[in-house]
C-alpha cells in the first residue's frame, strides 16, 4: 500500500511538472511559431497552428535594419557586464565570508539593499554622469551600469557558496607559504567554478535581456536587441509589426538558449553544489 501511494504521488509530482513547464514554454512556442506566419495569417480567428511557413519576417528585418549589430551588442554588453561583475563580486562575497571586517554585516545589508532600489530611480543620475564624461552611447559605459545590479547578486551567491567551504582549505595553502589572494584564486576559485560558472549563466541572461539602461544610456552606437524589440512594439504610425516583433524575440533567445545548452553541465553542477552546500 505504502509503495502505491509512493508511485501516485511520483506520479502526479511528474505530472505536475510537465502542466507548469508547458505553461512556460507556451508563449515562447507562439511566438516562435507566430515568427513564420504571414501577416494575414497572424490576425486569424480562431488562431491557426497549421499554415504556409515564410521567412518573409526575419530576411525583411535583418535586410532593413541593425539588428545583427545591435546582436552583437548584446552579447559585448552582456559578456562584459557578466565578467567583470563575477571577478568582483566574488571576491566580495569572499571578503564577507571570510575577512574579519568591522561593519562587514552592515556593509553586506547596504550592498543587499541597493537591489531594491527601482532602476529608474538610478537610471537619470547615470544618464546625466554619463552625458558630462561624455560616455553615453559607449559599451563600457552600459557594462559598468549593467554591473551595479549584478555586482550584488554575485556577491550574495558566492557568499554562500564560500561560507560552506571548509576555511582548512586556506589555512592549509597559506602555512604553505600562499597569501589571502593566493589561496583564493589557487585554491578557492578551481574549487567554486561550477558555482561561479551557473553565477555567470545567470548574469549573461540577466543582461541580455535588460531594457531601462539600455534604452535611457544609448542611442545608436551601443543600442541593444531589447531597444530594437522596444522600438518595433511602440511603433504606434504604423501599428506594430507582430511579425517583425516575433521573428526579433525569437532570434534574441535562439543565442540564449544555446548559450544554456553548452554550459548546462557546468549549470546543473553548478546549481547541485549550491543546493548541498547551502
Amino acid at each position: 500500500m505504502l509503495m502505491h501511494r509512493f508511485a501516485v504521488t511520483h506520479k502526479l509530482r511528474i505530472g505536475g511538472g510537465i502542466v507548469v513547464a508547458l505553461l512556460f514554454l507556451l508563449p515562447v512556442f507562439w511566438m516562435v511559431l507566430t515568427s513564420f506566419k504571414f501577416q494575414r495569417d497572424i490576425f486569424t480567428t480562431p488562431p491557426t497552428v497549421f499554415f504556409t511557413p515564410t521567412l518573409e519576417n526575419y530576411s525583411n528585418y535583418l535586410q532593413r535594419s541593425s539588428i545583427p549589430y545591435q546582436m552583437l551588442n548584446t552579447a559585448i554588453v552582456a559578456f562584459g557586464s557578466g565578467l567583470i561583475s563575477i571577478f568582483t563580486g566574488a571576491m566580495a562575497g569572499y571578503a564577507l565570508a571570510r575577512l574579519r571586517i568591522r561593519g562587514a554585516g552592515l556593509l553586506g545589508v547596504l550592498i543587499l539593499m541597493s537591489r531594491g532600489v527601482p532602476p529608474i530611480a538610478l537610471a537619470v543620475p547615470m544618464f546625466l554622469v554619463g552625458r558630462s564624461l561624455g560616455l553615453i552611447d559607449k559599451h563600457i559605459f552600459l557594462i559598468l551600469a549593467y554591473c551595479t545590479f549584478l555586482i550584488p547578486y554575485v556577491m550574495w551567491l558566492m557568499r554562500s557558496f564560500f561560507i560552506a567551504l571548509p576555511k582548512e582549505l586556506e589555512e592549509s595553502a597559506m602555512i604553505d607559504g600562499c597569501s589571502r589572494f593566493g589561496a583564493f584564486f589557487k585554491i578557492i576559485v578551481p574549487i567554486s567554478l561550477p558555482g561561479l560558472l551557473s553565477t555567470l549563466i545567470f548574469c549573461v541572461i540577466l543582461a541580455w535581456e535588460e531594457l531601462l539602461f539600455a534604452i535611457v544610456l544609448t542611442n545608436r552606437v551601443a543600442s541593444t536587441v531589447p531597444v530594437a524589440i522596444a522600438n518595433i512594439a511602440g511603433d504606434t504610425v504604423n501599428g506594430a509589426n507582430w511579425g517583425a516583433l516575433t521573428a526579433v524575440g525569437t532570434m534574441t533567445v535562439i543565442p540564449v538558449v544555446i548559450f544554456a545548452l553548452l554550459v548546462q553541465k557546468w549549470l546543473i553542477q553548478g546549481l547541485a553544489d549550491g543546493a548541498t552546500k547551502g
